[in-house]
């Protein structure tokens, strides 16, 4: 018999991991026994643990945590991809930051990825036609999380946004898998067109802190953006490029940038 998704589920060694470091972090610093057993040992799975964490951060007196919790679970309950998102995000940050050393670290601490998870339940209300509840959840993560990613945008899985702060990503913007990006980064359009106007960045591109990638362009895949650089210009597959505007320095410096996180270049 076809194994179901509960049943997967039950196997998932993503959030067995997860549920272990909960209890060793008790041990550890009881003091935060009450955030980890709410935020994750009260939980039967990720999603739910997910759905907690979204409602309690974003809630307010103009929409409650019940209810947000409620459009977190129907929204897990109905799309896959939300939850192979979420744990692809976990891995690409414990694999990428250097200041991460659990997976129950994003859950608890990291708002790039907890304003990444919140995102990808906008754009799954975006794309069910709730719009108004998508630009709602938009808003809560600004004021929130200093974020702004508007829920019309695509964004892949394995995503790694590291600090987080001050990103902008724009609604006509597209972003591959396996992308990584630093602070005070923006996706952003260069006028008031109102159509296909936001940069298309490609599988495993590596962007610096504070650079602006501006316009419907492309960035190839697999490309560096160094930090504080303003791109203007399309970027073919596996270069690096710097400054304002932006040109072609040299080669990306390994297959994989957005993995290696390496923002050095060597002559």
């Amino acid at each position: 018999m076809a194994k179901t998704r509960a049943h997967v589920r039950n196997l998932d060694p993503v959030w067995e991991r997860i549920t272990h470091e909960g209890h060793q972090a008790v041990v550890e610093e009881p003091l935060l026994g009450g955030l980890v057993h709410a935020c994750v040992l009260h939980h039967k799975n990720l999603e739910k643990a997910l759905s907690y964490r979204f409602a309690a951060k974003l809630s307010s007196n103009e929409m409650s945590m019940v209810l947000l919790r409620e459009i977190a679970d129907e929204a897990y309950d109905g799309c896959a991809e939300l939850s192979d998102a979420a744990r692809a995000d976990i891995a690409a940050i414990l694999e990428r930051d250097p200041a991460c050393h659990r997976m129950l670290q994003p859950i608890l601490f990291f708002k790039g990825f907890q304003a990444m998870q919140a995102y990808r339940l906008a754009h799954f209300l975006w794309s069910e036609g709730r719009r108004d509840l998508a630009y709602f959840i938009q808003m809560r993560c600004s004021e929130v999380y200093g974020i702004d990613i508007h829920p019309g945008a695509r964004i892949g899985k394995g995503i790694m946004i590291d600090h987080a702060h001050s990103i902008v990503i724009g609604e006509t913007a597209v972003v591959g898998d396996n992308v990584s990006m630093l602070h005070s980064v923006t996706l952003g359009g260069t006028g008031k067109e109102d159509e296909d106007r936001h940069p298309k960045i490609g599988d495993g591109v590596l962007i610096g802190a504070g650079a602006k990638v501006l316009g419907n362009i492309q960035v190839g895949r697999c490309s560096r953006i160094a930090a504080g650089s303003v791109v203007l210009e399309e970027i073919p597959e596996n270069v690096t490029v710097a400054g304002v505007p932006a040109r072609i320095v040299g080669e990306a410096g390994c297959s994989q940038p957005a993995v290696s996180m390496d923002q050095t270049f060597k002559r």
